[in-house]
């Protein structure tokens, strides 16, 4: 099954993503970075042998000048040929992605800003806070509220995102900290180590949201230092419906494989929104299946594209054409019932690929 013509042609807005390695990464760095994984172990044999391994041989090795299915050995010793900006380059541009939403704030020195991936890619990027670790970054200042409020509110920065999926699960609590009880929880911990305290965690995302920042959370599947059951989003109901009334957005990342619990709170809270995102590439052919049960409730005024790509950049390439692949999938599917006719795909597209991210983040 091909793309739908109009679907192909989309530009997309990427709500949430990483920067790009800096230098070649060896195989067996390469390989970790596919999947949420520490490294490539014996026992579980290659991480090409995964979905989004075999996604990298049939869709990313003709850009390198190589046939589809190229064997693993092949591609990497083509891509270690070339440069890694050519590598880079290449692949951003043909994702077709024309403005990064950026969260830089994750092994920053290992990876391109968001000024330098959008001028690989000849498009435009715009800052994503990462509040845990601008915390960590202000943990020793003098004005801690002063210098944290300055930085939610710094030009170019158009969103904030949260990882109390990763430091304490997303249980946080419906009542909002005082300042004086942040600044004890901040007293106590003050640099040792992340920031794993509940009351600081939960100021910061209210912070955020004072600031008007739409407010990203991650949900769901991540690397092997998170809980998974305590990365389930419906944890969020006391946060969000006490964040209701404020008219901020909260956007539930990734979500897999609660995809279809994000899909109810983005229809039952006003503000609420939600993604498939890095789920999308990791999924490889399976994609459009995962892509139809997220979409089963949300309303698609609510769901946005995101590819989370980190450190590769084909992670970005197959983001956005399996995406594409994906959302084509579902309208030709709905086309097909009758469901709605082509005026109405067409509307859906946009909204999904960019319009619905214009509008959450102000651009």
């Amino acid at each position: 099954m091909g793309i739908l013509p109009f679907v192909a042609e989309l530009g997309l807005i990427d709500h949430h993503c990483h920067g790009v390695l800096r230098v070649d990464s060896t195989r067996s760095e390469f390989e970790s970075l596919l999947l949420e994984a520490d490294s490539v172990g014996e026992l579980g044999g290659s991480f090409f042998d995964s979905a989004v391994g075999f996604a990298v041989r049939r869709w990313c090795a003709p850009l390198l000048d190589l046939p589809r299915h190229a064997s693993a050995d092949e591609y990497l010793e083509r891509r270690n040929s070339l440069h890694i900006t050519e590598v880079s380059r290449t692949f951003l541009m043909a994702s077709g992605i024309h403005t990064f939403l950026v969260d830089g704030g994750f092994q920053p020195e290992r990876l391109l800003s968001g000024a330098e991936l959008a001028s690989l890619a000849g498009a435009v990027s715009h800052d994503i806070v990462r509040l845990e670790h601008v915390a960590e970054e202000l943990a020793e200042a003098d004005d801690f509220v002063s210098e944290l409020r300055a930085r939610l509110r710094s030009p170019g920065v158009v969103g904030a995102k949260s990882v109390a999926a990763y430091r304490m699960g997303l249980a946080l609590s419906g009542e909002r900290p005082s300042e004086a009880d942040a600044l004890r929880a901040l007293s106590s911990w003050r640099g040792a180590g992340p920031v794993k305290d509940p009351v600081l965690i939960s100021w910061l995302a209210w912070e955020a949201l004072d600031a008007g920042l739409p407010l990203q959370f991650h949900v769901g599947y991540g690397d092997s230092d998170i809980d998974l059951h305590r990365c389930d989003p419906s944890l969020l109901t006391p946060f969000l419906r006490a964040t209701a009334s404020l008219g901020v957005p909260v956007l539930l990342l990734h979500n897999y494989p609660f995809h279809r619990q994000a899909g109810y709170l983005a229809q039952v809270f006003p503000h609420v929104f939600c993604d498939l995102g890095l789920a999308t590439h990791g999924l490889g052919h399976q994609a459009s299946r995962v892509f139809a049960e997220a979409l089963e409730i949300v309303p698609y005024g609510k769901f946005l594209f995101s590819s989370d790509a980190f450190a590769l950049p084909e992670l970005y390439y197959l983001g956005a054409l399996l995406f594409r692949q994906a959302l084509s999938d579902f309208l030709a599917d709905g086309l097909r019932r009758d469901a709605f006719v082509e005026d109405d795909a067409h509307r859906i597209a946009r909204l999904i690929a960019s319009e619905n991210a214009a509008r959450v983040y102000k651009l």
